[in-house]
């Protein structure tokens, strides 16, 4: 999730968006308490806050996400953002978010950068996420903005990066539409990929992802919203209908992400 910031909410690539949803994203910065009132609403106990950096800079800011989890530490857990194209700075701001505001990961977008995971700018941050024990965040699947999708195909990009550092928890958002069936491949091939499904509604999960969380993924796939864009009210709204069974959805719910995250319970 993000609590968006008005240069955030002033880009074009959330047009799209705003056609699908369009009561959900505000065109003017609203104050924390509406995030935390969407949380509310939902049985939100914790989300993990995201800040954005692009190649023109900053859209949702370290600081700014940093400043936010301090006020409300037991409802916010920050996902830090860097500078993609510069790979060594990213490295030190990596680290300077987890030893300020306690960034539990790192989230990259590969179709904000075209470029794909396994491009060799993001390597040192692999590094450098298994060097401070933090889980490294990406988008896989199509893109809901208007941006390219082809970064976001988790075989053969994502499928390089797992293999060559095992030891990287990665978070693989947005379910992988139309690649659905790659990502659970890799899901089920490597202990520490995971997938989540935020900016789907539980009514829109598709048939895959479904059999897969009911099944042998039952501990690899985590809730999540993708918050302003998709409340969590929303997405939330039909998990009755997938039937799970309690340990399942409890797993689903939170216990996944606590290990994808490695959170303190």
């Amino acid at each position: 999730m993000q609590h968006p910031t008005q240069c955030w909410l002033d880009q074009h690539f959330l047009n799209s968006l705003r056609r699908w949803s369009p009561e959900s994203i505000p065109l003017t910065e609203p104050p924390v308490s509406w995030t935390l009132d969407r949380m509310d609403e939902a049985g939100i106990a914790r989300g993990m806050l995201s800040a954005w950096h692009g190649p023109a800079g900053p859209l949702i800011s370290n600081d700014y996400v940093g400043t936010v989890v301090r006020a409300h530490p037991d409802r916010f857990v920050m996902v830090a953002s860097v500078d993609l194209h510069r790979p060594m700075d990213a490295t030190r701001e990596l680290r300077r978010c987890v030893e300020e505001y306690g960034a539990a990961g790192l989230r990259i977008l590969p179709w904000l950068w075209d470029l794909p995971p396994d491009d060799r700018r993001y390597y040192p941050l692999y590094a450098a996420c298994c060097d401070l024990d933090i889980t490294f965040c990406t988008q896989i699947g199509h893109t809901g903005p208007l941006a390219p999708s082809e970064p976001g195909r988790p075989i053969p990009y994502l499928d390089h990066v797992a293999l060559e550092f095992p030891d990287l928890r990665i978070v693989a958002g947005h379910i992988g539409v139309p690649w659905t069936n790659e990502a659970i491949s890799l899901a089920t091939k490597y202990p520490n990929l995971y997938i989540d499904t935020s900016a789907y509604k539980t009514t829109r999960y598709p048939t895959e992802i479904v059999d897969y969380l009911r099944g042998h993924g039952r501990h690899k796939v985590l809730f999540g919203s993708n918050h302003p864009a998709w409340p969590a009210p929303d997405c939330l709204r039909g998990l009755d209908k997938l039937t799970l069974d309690e340990a399942t959805r409890a797993a689903f719910l939170g216990e996944n992400a606590i290990r994808a995250f490695n959170l303190p319970h």
